[in-house]
């Protein structure tokens, strides 16, 4: 599995300088497709995607792929194949991220989202997908290319990298913590740095052990430290944390429009039930 993760971690890695889109419009759409697709995978994940006979195609390569994974995931786990793709489409201002994900079983939906607030990329619906279950990683990078090109901007280098090291990084705690606090405690971090950013480690420290405490989890030393040197690496960069901090804002309330939907309620409901049962049964033995 894991050397399936790595393939989609850079499939779409991205690629090949193409005109400029600057005139694309909300509602216009670019795909990336990885470059060891076979012809029918392609044009099966191009209907999945609903993509439009004309649609832009970007391939990404393997050797992309090694590229932006090489410093965060083993060589042999990145493996000789590049697959994932994904759909970027323009969504209205002010509309911020949103996230869709098919056959993705290690990256979580909101994970792509953290780290694609860090690369800088705003107002946009993304859809990742692969011809079969894998990790997810290898997609981020083909989605920050196929946004430069939409939005006719380029994301500093230093600043890709990073969005690809916090998506790595941010799985590999999932796996210690979950993936939903893991999610969460990155963003926590980033939104506490956007309002107030640490003048030391110390500061830094006690920032992340907060956040980590708010959300009722345990860090070892080693995880601790290593967001330490991972969020001093981003304080370091070129942010604007002033978008982040509103497209963070944006995220949580699509997160909160969840529970107002109807698959929220029904989730809800079932809570309430559940609960309701319990304390019946708590009842009945003592009764």
């Amino acid at each position: 599995m894991k050397k399936i993760f790595v393939l989609l971690l850079l499939s779409l890695i991205s690629l090949y300088p193409i005109h400029s889109f600057a005139d694309m419009a909300e509602g216009d759409m670019i795909v990336t497709l990885g470059e060891n697709l076979t012809e029918t995978q392609k044009s099966n994940l191009l209907e999945e995607m609903g993509a439009p006979a004309d649609v832009q195609i970007i391939t990404v390569t393997n050797q992309e792929e090694h590229q932006y994974l090489g410093k965060y995931i083993a060589k042999s786990l990145i493996g000789t194949k590049a697959i994932s793709s994904s759909a970027i489409t323009i969504a209205p201002k002010g509309a911020g991220i949103k996230v869709k994900t098919n056959n993705i079983n290690w990256v979580t939906d909101e994970m792509y989202v953290n780290a694609l607030i860090t690369a800088g990329v705003k107002d946009a619906n993304i859809y990742i997908t692969a011809p079969i279950s894998v990790s997810g990683t290898a997609a981020l990078t083909g989605i920050i290319k196929a946004y430069e090109i939409s939005a006719d901007k380029t994301i500093p280098e230093d600043v890709k990298q990073a969005a690809n090291e916090e998506m790595v990084e941010t799985a590999k705690l999932g796996d210690s913590i979950g993936a939903e606090n893991a999610a969460a405690l990155i963003a926590k971090v980033k939104e506490e740095i956007a309002k107030n950013k640490p003048k030391n480690d110390a500061e830094l420290r006690s920032m992340i052990e907060q956040a980590a405490k708010d959300l009722n989890v345990t860090l070892s030393d080693a995880e601790l430290n290593s967001l330490i040197d991972f969020f001093n690496k981003l304080i370091d960069l070129n942010i604007d944390w002033n978008q982040v901090s509103d497209q963070l804002n944006k995220a949580k309330d699509q997160i909160s429009k969840f529970l107002q939907s109807d698959e929220g309620q029904g989730f809800l409901e079932k809570l309430k039930q559940f609960f309701i049962w319990l304390i019946n049964t708590i009842k009945a033995i003592f009764s």
